[in-house]
């Protein structure tokens, strides 16, 4: 019996070797830092709707690492008609680590979500969440109402449909690394260089991943020749140095984020194959 569990435990193993252990074992979960010393891991629950997202906070950078959430039939639900509106202190950050509203005041940052608010609809309390402070990033406004609007719009209405998934699991994210940093507030919160997405959408059975970067600048970018943004999971991890969907089985995970053909997404090719975004075709070349 014992030979048989040992057989057993060292197979599973091998079919998942990076995965997460005892927490964040969602399979719209990143790899958590190995540093747990400076990254606390958060959830937000409703108690009718289940997760309404979980994120990763880097307690040194006063920063957000990443959030993550799904998207279904169920959580997708629009029940309200008036959004919540007031940004909130997480209180589940130890007050000396936590990001204030006060942080942002003369910065001429907007407050940008990671996980929309309208891609929370199906209550006040699952909507509300959404405005607690970890989830989200100073962000120039122009940016936030143009392409990172448009990139929101693009999965809410597009992607988050039965038509095209079953479930639809997805990751927002800014660059905090010391590389990928513009610039600071006179708050000493970070200002990227780039926002970043990563999406993995189950139908029928079947996975497929794709990946979008865009770079944060003040201007007002309407481009939505999405191929421009568009990038395979592995170089968006060897970019962020952030490890994706690493819950799900090794096999389908190093198959599917290898992939660089994102018809299956709507997103096609030009005939010319011309990149416009310099960032993107410097990502698109990074490789393990």
């Amino acid at each position: 019996l014992f030979f048989i569990f040992t057989w057993f435990f060292s197979v599973s193993m091998a079919q998942n070797t990076n995965c997460n252990v005892g927490k964040a074992t969602g399979l719209e979960c990143p790899a958590l830092s190995e540093d747990t010393t400076t990254n606390l891991y958060l959830e937000k629950w409703t108690d009718d709707y289940g997760m309404t997202l979980c994120l990763e906070w880097d307690l040194n950078k006063f920063a957000n690492r990443w959030t993550a959430y799904v998207m279904n039939d169920s959580n997708s639900q629009v029940n309200i008609s008036k959004r919540y509106s007031a940004f909130l202190k997480d209180r589940d950050i130890p007050s000396l680590y936590r990001t204030t509203v006060d942080m942002y005041a003369k910065t001429k940052m907007a407050k940008g979500h990671l996980c929309p608010s309208a891609d929370r609809l199906a209550s006040t309390q699952q909507n509300m969440q959404t405005f607690y402070l970890s989830n989200v990033m100073p962000q120039y406004p122009k940016h936030n109402l143009s392409i990172w609007k448009s990139l929101e719009n693009l999965v809410r209405d597009k992607y988050n449909s039965s038509e095209f998934r079953d479930t639809l699991y997805v990751v927002k994210a800014a660059t905090i690394d010391d590389d990928n940093i513009t610039s600071y507030t006179w708050s000493d919160l970070i200002i990227p260089k780039y926002f970043y997405c990563a999406l993995l959408c189950l139908k029928d059975g079947v996975y497929k991943a794709i990946g979008f970067i865009t770079e944060h600048k003040n201007r007002r970018i309407w481009n939505k020749d999405w191929y421009n943004y568009a990038v395979s999971i592995d170089s968006l991890e060897n970019f962020t140095g952030i490890d994706f969907f690493c819950n799900l089985p090794d096999s389908i995970e190093d198959e599917i984020e290898a992939v660089t053909d994102f018809t299956d997404w709507g997103i096609y090719k030009p005939s010319n194959d011309t990149i416009t975004n310099a960032k993107v075709r410097t990502v698109r070349s990074l490789t393990f």
